[in-house]
């Protein structure tokens, strides 16, 4: 059952279709430090999936509903509340920054707040800011040159988990794990929010497990 917060590519919870590898668009510099962020989105096809669609509506509604995957769209205050009971042992910034990021709107290419963000755009806006690490641009060559695969009974606070589009051959989605089987990502139906890796639909598309290098 996936739980919500108003927090901050994981956007692209639907999985519909294959990784595309380049969009065309520029890319863009970002101050201080002047990282570069290639817009290039390897969800560029869920871009089509209106972010206020109720996720059942997807291509695998039948996923959704046996998960029991909630259909309240991204805009509802509901996807805006943080209900992972934090301690002292918590990364309080990585919460609070992925709290302000909850229900961003998906939006293939995007990786800002004001405008949307899609899965990939998520992490590594999430990476730069909380972690001051510049990551990939892409799911798959985060996993490939920014990660060391770990086992997922291994995760923890920070790690990647990534997904596949139903071949389980490309990874097509990225997310980051929070705590109690919990982690937020891109949704392209839903926007910014938090589910739960247990939920029949996850375990059945999950892919792999990364700690950033």
């Amino acid at each position: 059952m996936l739980t919500v917060l108003c927090i901050a590519h994981v956007s692209c919870v639907s999985m519909r279709q294959s990784e595309v590898d380049g969009s065309g668009m520029p890319s863009r510099q970002r101050t201080p430090g002047a990282v570069s962020r290639n817009n290039g989105n390897h969800n560029s096809g869920w871009a089509r999936v209106n972010p206020n669609d109720n996720y059942p509506n997807d291509d695998h509604d039948n996923d959704a509903k046996d998960n029991n995957i909630s259909s309240i769209p991204a805009n509802n205050d509901q996807w805006k509340k943080l209900d992972l009971p934090l301690t002292r042992n918590d990364n309080q910034e990585l919460y609070s920054e992925i709290k302000s990021w909850l229900g961003t709107p998906y939006a293939g290419g995007g990786h800002t707040k004001q405008v949307g963000t899609d899965c990939s755009g998520f992490v590594m806006e999430i990476y730069l800011t909380v972690y001051k690490k510049a990551l990939e641009r892409r799911g798959s060559l985060m996993y490939t040159n920014n990660c060391v695969p770990i086992d997922k009974s291994q995760l923890r606070e920070g790690d990647l988990v990534f997904f596949h589009d139903g071949s389980g051959s490309r990874i097509s989605h990225v997310g980051i794990y929070l705590k109690d089987n919990k982690f937020a990502h891109a949704s392209s139906s839903r926007g910014v929010v938090i589910d739960d890796l247990n939920a029949n639909y996850y375990v059945k598309h999950y892919y792999a497990s990364g700690r950033v290098k």
